[in-house]
């Protein structure tokens, strides 16, 4: 009969298990970092305090702003007179030159003004010489009259000296009466005559007078006629619309066949020759500011290009001084804020490669110590 041997639980039945491994002691890994860390922040709070400072030096001596624009001159292109547009010689974006023919306005009525009033003038030339001819009439005239009052005065010497002869004849009655009478009413005649011929000098130098007036007012009509040729040619000449400068044509919106009006823009013209930047700082930022100080510009336009320029003058009002309703602090409830000053800057030199245009948002620094 066999014998059942029992094997001890405790005992592992496969007698090639693994030894069980040993506990080993873990080292705190926070222990080893901490200088690092500590070091780390000693550095970063050593750069930030000095690029701090920095600031803090930096804006004891400068005052910036970034509401500020370039600015430069946009001429409104106008005509001074309406009519149809025969030919438009520009396109938007185009460059012109001082004096370009940019718009061309029918002048066929304007040149039939021209025409009346250089026909206005003629006539009023020859009324001129007309007055003067009738100033040259009235002249003769006294000089007729004057001479009638020379014979008749001599007649009345003559016929004066045959009276006292006739007187003295009668007496010793060696002529009638009726010679005697008849001297006498000679020198009566004579004497009327000579009447008669100054009154006619009077009438003549007062008709002479009247010559020379119209001969004034002749003159006076013809200056009269000589401005309204003026006007219509000046007239006729607005006909020709041409660039008031160099400039880049903007927003053109005119056509040929188009009638247009006196005022009517028909296009813009943005000046290149000229930029400027108008900086809008805070009036706490103005204490330290004058003209003339150092300005370094940062167009937004241009990363990483910066102009240079200065101050040219500080507006003598806020902005909202010239608002369309300016604030009226005295009416209802206040509230104070800070108010914004134009300051204008120009550039010390223009760089050809980094245009401005008109509108671009810059950040403009002051150097005000």
């Amino acid at each position: 009969m066999a014998t059942i041997i029992q094997q001890n639980p405790a005992v592992a039945p496969n007698s090639h298990a693994a030894p069980t491994p040993e506990p080993v002691e873990e080292q705190p890994e926070g222990r080893s970092k901490r200088p690092i860390i500590f070091i780390v922040l000693a550095l970063v709070l050593l750069i930030g305090g000095y690029f701090g400072w920095q600031q803090y030096q930096f804006a004891q001596t400068h005052e910036d702003t970034d509401d500020a624009q370039v600015e430069g001159d946009v001429y409104p292109i106008l005509p001074r007179v309406g009519g149809p547009v025969l030919e438009v010689k520009v396109e938007d974006n185009q460059q012109v030159k001082k004096g370009d023919v940019l718009v061309t306005i029918d002048p066929a009525d304007y040149q039939q003004r021209v025409n009346a009033a250089e026909a206005a003038l003629v006539a009023a030339q020859a009324n001129v010489v007309a007055a003067r001819a009738a100033v040259r009439t009235a002249q003769a005239g006294v000089g007729s009259s004057q001479a009638t009052i020379g014979v008749s005065e001599a007649s009345r010497t003559r016929l004066e000296r045959d009276l006292k002869r006739s007187e003295f004849l009668r007496k010793e009655d060696i002529i009638p009466q009726s010679e005697y009478d008849a001297v006498q009413a000679n020198l009566r005649a004579t004497n009327a005559q000579r009447a008669t011929a100054q009154q006619q000098v009077q009438v003549a130098r007062q008709q002479v007078a009247a010559a020379e007036q119209q001969v004034a007012v002749a003159q006076a009509v013809v200056k009269q006629r000589q401005a309204d040729l003026d006007n219509a040619k000046l007239q006729l000449s607005y006909t020709t619309i041409t660039a008031p400068g160099n400039g880049v044509v903007s927003r053109k919106n005119v056509q040929p066949g188009q009638v247009v009006g006196p005022g009517q823009q028909l296009m813009g013209l943005v000046a290149s020759e000229r930029t400027w930047v108008i900086a809008n700082f805070k009036e706490t930022q103005l204490g330290e500011m004058r003209e003339g100080q150092p300005v370094q510009i940062e167009v937004d336009a241009y990363p990483g290009r910066e102009f240079e320029g200065k101050i040219q003058s500080l507006s003598a009002a806020t902005g909202a001084r010239f608002a369309l309703l300016p604030p009226d602090n005295a009416s209802g409830n206040f509230v104070k804020v800070t108010q914004r000053v134009p300051v204008k800057i120009v550039l010390n030199e223009v760089d050809p490669q980094h245009p401005l245009r008109a509108g671009m948002s810059v950040v403009a620094t002051v150097k005000v110590k």
